[in-house]
């Protein structure tokens, strides 16, 4: 099993995948082609893609049963003892400097979430 997902790619890349797979949703085409076809389909994805990106993930032999590419995206496969995971950057911005300290150093800012508690703390709603 192959999936391809294109996100802003050309209107004519998503024709040529067609001819291999089936597009299930803007931008997401799926299929079972041979290892041979795959391979040809990302180098033709990752040669027209243009500004956009893309991910193929296929099935393989390995402990997770699957393996993932990634073409132009901020999120990249990283190998951790042996599983392959997705590394997602975090939002650096800089630290108020102190008086004393050279330079500006960054600090890493956690992600604004929608947990129960932070509709709270946004909304104002409370029990």
């Amino acid at each position: 099993m192959t999936v391809i997902v294109l996100t802003n790619c050309p209107v004519g890349l998503r024709g040529f995948l067609t001819r291999w797979l089936l597009e299930i949703s803007p931008g997401v085409f799926l299929g079972a082609p041979s290892t041979r076809i795959r391979d040809l389909l990302w180098t033709e994805v990752r040669t027209y893609a243009g500004q956009g990106r893309a991910l193929l993930a296929y099935q393989t032999d390995n402990e997770q049963g699957y393996a993932f590419e990634t073409h132009d995206h901020t999120w990249h496969p990283t190998d951790h003892e042996g599983l392959t995971l997705i590394h997602r950057p975090t939002a650096r911005v800089p630290r108020a400097e102190s008086p004393g300290s050279p330079g500006s150093p960054t600090v890493d800012v956690p992600r604004q979430g929608w947990s129960k508690a932070s509709k709270r703390r946004r909304f104002g709603g409370g029990r």
